[in-house]
């Protein structure tokens, strides 16, 4: 049976594309779909200022008149220019267990890639390296987060049999916290304090969080410029992001650590899990999804890590205890007893040496593959 692909031309196209995971996942416990408003605000050219550095195109594959699968194809010049590769992107695929789908979806986009001139095809990567990135390889039987893409074990084989390999992987870990605080990550932090006049910022709401937004991006992206394949965000995609997601962020799990100078030095962000309440919500705020999200947001047991940075200067000081302890309290305060890292490159030894002094399993993998075109 031939299998037809279809560019995405239309709101009628865009609107199949963003919910066919919607019917592939029926039924997945471990699945966590996005907000549809989420996805129309980022794959829409006239929404997303990413499209300002970015070309995209997306496609849909049909057999008899019915969606099977789904890709896009990312074209990042801010990546081509950073790391002097001509790699075309790919991201927000999905597809039954049928290599005929999957190929003819995969071969549209080494295509698009080859008449670009580009060397190689990569992903799953979104057009930031603030998109959900990374096919599930390991812990398919975990549940998702917000942050992140869940599939299929058979994407893996889809993806070996059509010759990618592995460019990189991340690896994720549950961490228990402890039912007090852990006193040597408590008397680390309370030296790291005296020893360079540092001093925990007490913000009180999200309003006075605000005014320190701009220069959380600024730390972020000074510290994760070395790590492949990031790349620094535009001043009006801080912009976006600051206005969609500082909103539902709460200062209590926002720890952030200034100098005598009172200049950032450390922060970290951290959000009650939104896994289940994404589940309840399938994929709408209206008219009852959003209950279930601010229910999430002001009871849970379970919080989702999401970025933390140290200034260069301050690295290896052992500030990063003090962010972990700040949070630890908060987590204790609040009933928290399970926390989600989200994806840390498997080289990042920096990251992973944090949990340490807690008790975690690595439950988690998720892979960026490659595929050189013309190889």
């Amino acid at each position: 049976m031939d299998v037809k692909i279809k560019e995405v031309t239309t709101f009628k196209d865009l609107k199949s594309f963003i919910r066919f995971p919607h019917m592939l996942y029926c039924g997945n416990s471990n699945w966590v779909p996005s907000l549809f408003s989420d996805e129309y605000r980022t794959l829409r050219q006239d929404k997303n200022p990413a499209f300002e550095n970015c070309q995209a195109k997306y496609w849909l594959a049909f057999k008899q008149e019915r969606v099977v699968g789904r890709i896009a194809g990312i074209i990042n010049q801010l990546h081509i220019e950073k790391w002097k590769q001509r790699y075309m992107r790919f991201g927000w695929v999905d597809f039954v267990d049928d290599l005929a789908v999957s190929g003819a979806l995969f071969k549209t986009v080494e295509s698009w890639a080859g008449d670009m001139g580009m060397a190689a095809v990569h992903g799953p990567l979104g057009f930031t390296d603030m998109d959900p990135e990374g096919m599930l390889v390991e812990g398919f039987e975990e549940l998702g987060t917000r942050a992140t893409i869940y599939n299929y074990p058979y994407y893996v084989t889809h993806m070996e049999k059509m010759g990618f390999v592995k460019h990189f992987d991340w690896v994720e870990y549950e961490i228990l916290g402890p039912v007090k605080p852990n006193e040597t990550i408590s008397r680390i932090a309370d030296i790291v304090t005296r020893r360079y006049k540092l001093k925990k910022l007490e913000v009180r709401n999200k309003k006075d969080l605000l005014p320190y937004a701009k220069e959380l991006f600024q730390l972020l992206d000074d510290e994760y410029q070395h790590l492949y394949p990031y790349v620094p965000l535009t001043k009006s995609q801080v912009d976006a992001y600051i206005k969609h997601y500082f909103g539902s962020i709460s200062p209590d799990f926002v720890p952030i650590v200034v100098d005598g100078n009172n200049r950032m030095v450390a922060f970290g962000i951290s959000i009650p899990s939104l896994s289940r309440a994404l589940q309840k919500a399938k994929g709408r705020l209206f008219p009852f999804g959003f209950i279930h999200l601010l229910k999430a947001l002001r009871k849970n047991t379970r919080m989702d890590l999401y970025l933390m940075a140290v200034r260069s200067d301050f690295r290896g000081k052992g500030v990063n205890a003090l962010l972990i302890d700040t949070m630890h309290r908060a987590f204790h305060k609040f009933g928290i007893i399970k926390a989600e890292s989200n994806p840390e490159l498997e080289t990042n030894r920096h990251v992973q040496e944090q949990w340490e002094h807690f008790d975690k399993r690595q439950h988690k993998r998720r892979r960026c593959f490659i595929k050189y075109l013309n190889a």
